[in-house]
Parts: structure tokens; sequence; C-alpha cells
């Protein structure tokens, strides 16, 4: 169980070694969410809590407890849609969905209910954490933190990128042709939030506790510069918001 203050990349490594793993050139490290909010001390006591005027009249209307909205407003720009139990905002990360990303399953509440929320900055955190890895495995590697995402209009959550480093998330076809001849006018592929989909299905989302899965055999990217792409680019900008 991963506290504040644990050194993941390292833990990621030591892991590995002891599972006789050894990384190599091209893998792909997906990391759950929940371990890197965790080790970044992003956990919450609701006892410490103080609701505002606007959580309690909000909370009220949705049936929600006070100190929880409080935090999704905080955690938020804008509230989007709101009805009996939830709220779906937009995230100070540019994220929409339900409840700003805050979780309260699979931590520790002996002391007192607790919540958790999303990395400060979740590219940043897998920059730092591929940087360390690559220095210990003397390879060239991208990292992903996934979190799950419920959609509009389609039923159950998915894992999505929230975070990542040294990998190509989009995969810009547009100008390009299809096997006719015919100019692709729209297509642009999300690799990052294709891969973290499929690292969640095999880590789980209830009492796996699988937080780490290893992509081996897909280039990270296709040649294509992919250092200053971030999991920030796959936000749509609000400008081409048609739902606002």
């Amino acid at each position: 169980m991963v506290v504040p203050g644990d050194d993941l990349a390292q833990q990621i490594h030591d892991t590995l070694v002891s599972n006789k793993i050894t990384l190599q050139e091209g893998d792909i490290v997906c990391i759950a969410q929940k371990i890197v909010s965790k080790a970044e001390g992003q956990q919450i006591a609701l006892a410490d809590v103080e609701p505002s005027k606007q959580a309690i009249a909000l909370a009220a209307e949705t049936e929600k407890d006070p100190r929880m909205v409080e935090l999704i407003l905080q955690e938020s720009t804008e509230v989007l849609r709101q009805r009996l139990g939830v709220l779906i905002v937009r995230h100070n990360l540019g994220l929409v969905g339900a409840h700003a990303g805050i979780d309260q399953s699979n931590i520790d509440h002996s002391g007192g209910e607790q919540a958790l929320l999303l990395p400060k900055d979740p590219d940043k955190s897998a920059a730092c954490i591929r940087d360390k890895l690559q220095s210990l495995a003397v390879c060239e590697l991208g990292v992903i933190i996934t979190d799950s995402h419920n959609r509009p209009w389609r039923m159950g959550t998915i894992g999505v990128a929230i975070g990542c480093a040294g990998i190509q998330v989009l995969d810009d076809h547009r100008g390009g042709e299809d096997v006719y001849g015919r100019e692709l006018k729209v297509t642009l592929i999300n690799r990052a939030d294709a891969l973290a989909a499929a690292a969640t299905l095999e880590m789980g989302e209830t009492t796996e506790k699988i937080p780490l899965v290893l992509i081996r055999g897909l280039p990270m990217h296709n040649g294509k510069q992919t250092a200053a792409q971030t999991a920030a680019m796959i936000n749509r900008p609000l400008e081409e918001d048609l739902f606002r």
C-alpha cells in the first residue's frame, strides 16, 4: 500500500526486478492514478474540510456530503450539470467528469472519512517518474497515468490517460488519405486513452490491487516529435465544445 512520500519510480523498478522483469527500450509503463495521488499526499480528511455556503446549498440540492461538495468545488473551474447524487464539473486540469475525479474507494478510512484528489499536475508526475525510471533502467520509456472515467451517452467506466510522458499522445492523420485515396479530414487518433483503456482492463477497478501494467511491443510514437506531447493536449478546447 502506497503512502505519502513514497518514491514510486524506485518502487516500480524494485517490483519489476523482484519479479525478474527487465524494462526494455520502448516499454510503456501505465500507472494507476490512485497510487500517484497517495504518494503525492493528495488524501484529505473530511473532518478538516469547512464547507462554504455554496457547497452547503449545492449539497442540499444533490443530497451529497457538503464537505465532499466543497472539495469538488475547490478542484473545479465550473459546475456543468447537477442532479440527485451527481455533480458533473470541469476540473482545474481541464477534465470534464463526475465529482472532479475525487474518490473514496480503496483508501484507509480508519481515522475518519477520507477523500483522494487527483494529482496536482499528472503530466509533471508522469515526467518525473519517467526520468527516474529511465535512469534506473538505462533505456527510453513511456509513462501513462491512468484513471477511470465516465463518458456521455455510454454506460460504464473506461480507463483514460490523465498524465503522459515520452509517448505520442495524439496521432494526427488529417490531410492524409484513406485506402481509396479520399482525404482524411477528422481522423485524430487518441493513442494515450486507447493504451490507458487496455491497461485498465488488466488492472481492474475494484479489489485487484494491480496499479501497474507494462505495455511492450507497441511503438511509443510513429516517428513524429513526442517530447512536448502531454495528456493535457487531449482536452478539447472550450471554443470547440458544442455542448456549452
